[in-house]
């Protein structure tokens, strides 16, 4: 036996270590020993290599033992039936004489043995061909046949004598199944090879895997074709559970198989092959499967985190320590502001009290790590020192309090909702009757409440008008740090930077001159007499070196935009193909928790803005992303564009898409900024996990998109402001072309848009130039940026605004914010705050203006698929989607922009108490304080990691 064995181990098919019967055996020789088979099997060889470049493998059938001939002979799928007597007889005999079996057994082998080497002299076939094709093995029943499989094998001598004629006649019939189904098989591959198609050798044909008694013929449970011994092993107990099904879609029957060369276990099947993974062909999923390669996109696998490593690059402990003394060293001086604007309202309050500052006692307020305080006025964090009134809890921040006793206090009065849904046909540029539409009521001013600061400088309770209790109670100091922890925190980090040299950091950066690459750098402006035309655009490999960390902070110190090119070449390669993600909403692995039940909503209907009237719409998920490659439009054949802004929900998206996040922050470039687990110079990763975190990302924005600029409803992110740093990838994208029908509806309705403006300028009293009087006025403002982004198909156009030119900028928005139009296609008559309110979009033709007019133009280039855009805090910016885009962003604090984010809270603190940009949610002081605290304690673990090494 161990012989046979190593003569089918040295054989080039599958050999299965299955229990051998000596009645398969007799069974099995016969065949063999007939010329006639060999050399049909010969021929069938011969015809087969002709058809494939690769070696023939010979279709290797599970054989079943029958307990009775055929019911019907010229049905080819018939079953057998069993007959219970004379199952009955069997199992009488076989109690009678059971050693007698077993030596018979043994017998039986070694004749099969001797007879088998005869039959190969006989018909003058190599060793290793004959012994192939006896390599017809047993497939264990399921445990509904475990009974009358037992019974079977127990059977007498003489009983499996008098079986032996009517295996014969069976296998007789099994054999010319297998002919046809493998003259079939030839036929289909001769054709496929005749067209230019490649076979993968690894090929599992299942025709059918089920167990069941049924009048399905049991003639095979499967048809395995391989060129791999071991691509198929396991134990014989788990060769009767396990059978061949598709990794991707678990299907068993009626599939086509192909099997993986790197894990030898792993299917898929060639349905789920060309539907979900086109960019793969079949050879290549026998060379390395998806599973093997980490990106499969199974729900099983998108719902399993840990599975790739993120990080990229590992910092030497030297390099760490470095590292952090550049962190601490850009943010001591902000917790030195915040130390002293503290220590002010510790004097302030000595006087008050008539003590001196050293006397005075903060009463501790009660806090919670799960809380957030904020300011009851002016809705900023609250980080230590405030203010609040024992009666009625109104709490008020030290900002507001100087601005009490300085006297330039705001109450802040709500803004009203301005735009007015005019109809659909107002959208669409038809004439209505304005005059009865915009009958819109001016906004009262706010009558100044009387709320103001005693001599002494204490503050009472605001009236109820202001959230207040409105009686005579001062607000008491309390703090919610520990009374020397700011202190000590401010004394240690000086110590530490007292210790490390303070020379700067060098970088020879050449992206302004000639001799830097071309390939590094990108054109995006032409200011006269300016040096920052171009900006820092390095490959994704490029980044893992620790000099272009070092280009990167010069560019970045400078508020400067970076590009990262090909930073999806670093992944695995998961699909960000949309619906695979709402697949894995869809399919979600564990339906009991309670993201899996928000996914679930989530899958089946959306909340989609519309960009022609900016407002929610809600629409079937399945129809977002039929509409996302395929595109939508109205009635009217105006294109429609939909965009899902922070899809999933952020605080989710881990949860919901695991795979897709670990994915994600895989591809990130400069690590060290953009991670938000791990990041080393993220101020936002340094939070402790105790404390609620503020919500950046990563966050998804799905979006349609269109090449040519349609003037109204394009898909855009309208000009904004965000409060801290950002990077942006954009993941994947889709092309809609228009038809020349739309074309042609598109340029007539763009006509029938520009006399509804003119109409409206002349009722309004404004000068109206033609479009054509613009053109011909204007200087020509990155002409070449729009040629660009044809010729190198790109997907989304950025505009990036300077931090120096937002004055100028804001006051141009102001100058033409009826030029503009938002909600409802309405024109934009009031600015809050012309940045902040994200409801202006300058055109090409605004853009001409702008640099007419105030002499600046933004950094404007097109982003490409697996491009990574980051955006420094403090500069507007503006996205338009040439095609139908999907992008995942991440927000981050660098310490290069704090003062930025600092600025920026400023702003939003001073927004009308209703405005959708007003609440603090960065909480910018907290996060010094924490990241100051949590690098020095990273810096001792470094420190007392080095000494056993340096001893």
């Amino acid at each position: 036996m161990s012989s046979l064995v190593s003569d089918m181990e040295k054989s080039s098919l599958l050999y299965f270590g299955y229990s051998w019967r000596s009645k398969k055996k007799r069974s099995l020789m016969k065949r063999v020993t007939s010329p006639e088979a060999l050399t049909s099997a010969r021929k069938e060889e011969e015809e087969e290599s002709v058809a494939k470049s690769r070696p023939v493998m010979l279709n290797v059938y599970s054989r079943r033992r029958k307990k009775q001939p055929r019911a019907d002979d010229d049905n080819e799928d018939s079953s057998v039936d069993r007959n219970p007597k004379r199952m009955k007889t069997l199992e009488e005999e076989s109690r009678d004489d059971k050693k007698e079996e077993e030596d018979e057994d043994d017998c039986t082998l070694s004749h099969w043995i001797s007879e088998k080497k005869k039959a190969k002299e006989a018909a003058e076939v190599k060793p290793e061909r004959v012994t192939a094709m006896c390599c017809f093995v047993r497939a264990e029943r399921f445990e509904d046949e475990n009974k009358s499989s037992e019974v079977a094998s127990t059977s007498k001598k003489r009983v499996r004598r008098r079986k032996v004629i009517l295996d014969d006649e069976e296998w007789d019939e099994e054999s010319e199944l297998k002919k046809s189904k493998t003259k079939a098989t030839t036929s289909s591959r001769r054709r496929r090879s005749e067209r230019g198609s490649k076979s993968p050798e690894n090929v599992t044909d299942v025709v059918s895997c089920s167990r069941s008694h049924s009048s399905a013929s049991e003639v095979s449970d499967s048809l395995l074709k391989t060129n791999d011994c071991t691509s198929m092993k396991t134990t014989s107990k788990e060769s009767k559970k396990r059978r061949a099904f598709c990794h991707q879609c678990l299907k068993r029957e009626n599939v086509i198989l192909i099997i993986c060369s790197e894990c030898e276990e792993t299917m898929y099947c060639v349905q789920c092959i060309k539907k979900w993974y086109p960019n793969l062909s079949e050879d290549d999923v026998v060379e390395k499967c998806p599973f093997c390669c980490k990106n499969c996109n199974c729900s099983r696998c998108l719902h399993l985190n840990g599975l790739i490593q993120t990080s990229k690059r590992e910092l030497a402990n030297a390099e760490r320590r470095d590292q952090l003394q550049y962190l601490i060293a850009l943010m001591l001086p902000f917790l030195n502001k915040f130390s002293e604007s503290q220590s002010q309202e510790i004097e302030t309050e000595a006087k008050i009290q008539g003590l001196l500052p050293s006397e005075v006692e903060v009463t501790q307020a009660i806090s919670y790590s799960d809380e957030r305080v904020y300011c009851n006025h002016c809705e900023t964090s609250i980080v230590d020192l405030h203010r609040s009134c024992s009666k009625c809890s109104y709490e008020l921040c030290l900002r507001c309090c100087q601005e009490l006793r300085e006297g330039t206090f705001s109450q802040h009065p709500e803004i009203k909702f301005q735009y007015v849904d005019k109809g659909y046909r107002y959208m669409h540029g038809y004439n209505v009757d304005f005059l009865a539409l915009d009958d819109d009521e001016e906004e009262e001013e706010a009558k100044p409440l009387s709320w103001e600061a005693n001599s002494n400088g204490s503050i009472t309770c605001p009236p109820e008008e202001l959230g207040g209790c409105g009686g005579d109670c001062i607000l008491e100091l309390k703090r919610i740090i520990p009374v020397t922890r700011m202190a000590d925190l401010e004394q240690k980090a000086e110590t530490f930077l007292a210790s490390y040299d303070k020379s700067p950091r060098v970088s020879n950066c050449s992206c302004s001159s000639d001799s830097m690459e071309p390939d590094k750098k990108r054109k995006v402006a032409s200011r006269t007499g300016s040096n920052d035309n171009y900006l820092f655009c390095p490959a994704s490999l490029d980044v893992l070196k620790k000099e272009e960390l070092l280009h990167f902070q010069e560019h970045w110190s400078k508020g400067e935009p970076v590009i990262v090119r090909n930073a999806l070449e670093t992944t695995p390669g998961l699909s960000w193909e949309p619906m695979v993600m709402w697949r894995a909403l869809c399919e979600n692995v564990d339906s009991s928790t309670a993201a899996a039940a928000s996914g679930s909503k989530m899958s089946q209907v959306v909340k989609a803005i519309d960009c022609l009237a900016n407002c929610e719409v809600e629409i079937n998920t399945r129809h977002f992303f039929e509409g996302y490659t395929k595109g939508r439009t109205y009635e009217n054949f105006w294109p429609q564009m939909l965009k899902l802004k922070d899809w999933p929900p952020s605080d989710k998206f881990e949860d919901l898409l695991p795979r897709h996040c670990d994915e994600f922050i895989s591809a990130l470039p400069f690590q060290e900024y953009s991670d938000p687990r791990t990041g080393i110079l993220n101020i936002a990763a340094k939070l402790p996990e105790t404390l609620i975190k503020p919500d950046l990302g990563p966050k998804t924005y799905i979006a349609y998109g269109v090449q040519d600029e349609l003037g109204r409803g394009d898909s855009v992110t309208k000009l904004h402001c965000d409060m801290s740093d950002a990077v942006n990838l954009l993941t994947h994208t889709a092309e809609v072309t228009l038809s020349q029908e739309q074309i042609s509806a598109v340029k007539d309705i763009k006509q029938r848009h520009r006399e509804q403006n003119k109409l409206e300028e002349e009722q309004g009293g404004e000068d109206s130039v033609s479009q054509e009087e613009e053109e011909l006025n204007m200087p020509e403002v990155l002409s070449n940026g729009n040629e660009q982004s044809r010729e190198e198909t790109g997907s989304a156009l950025w505009d990036i605004f300077r931090r120096e030119d937002v004055p100028k900028l804001e006051e141009y928005l102001r100058k033409h914010c009826s030029e503009f139009r938002h909600t409802y296609c309405c024109k934009v008559t009031k600015l809050y705050h012309p940045i902040h309110d994200q409801s202006c979009y300058l055109t090409v033709e605004h853009k001409r203006k702008l640099k007419a007019e105030f002499g600046i133009e933004p950094w404007t280039f097109v982003q490409k698929l697996g491009e990574a855009v980051f955006i420094p805090a403090g500069c507007p910016h503006q996205v338009r989607n040439l095609k139908s885009c999907t992008k995942v962003a991440v927000d981050f604090v660098s310490p290069e922009n704090i003062n930025e984010c600092l600025r920026l809270t400023e702003e939003f603190r001073q927004l009308p108490k209703n405005h959708k940009a007003r609440e603090d949610k960065l909480e910018i002081k907290k996060m010094v304080i924490y990241a100051i605290e949590e690098a020095l304690k990273e810096h001792e673990t470094l420190s007392e990691e080095t000494k056993p090494m340096l001893q």
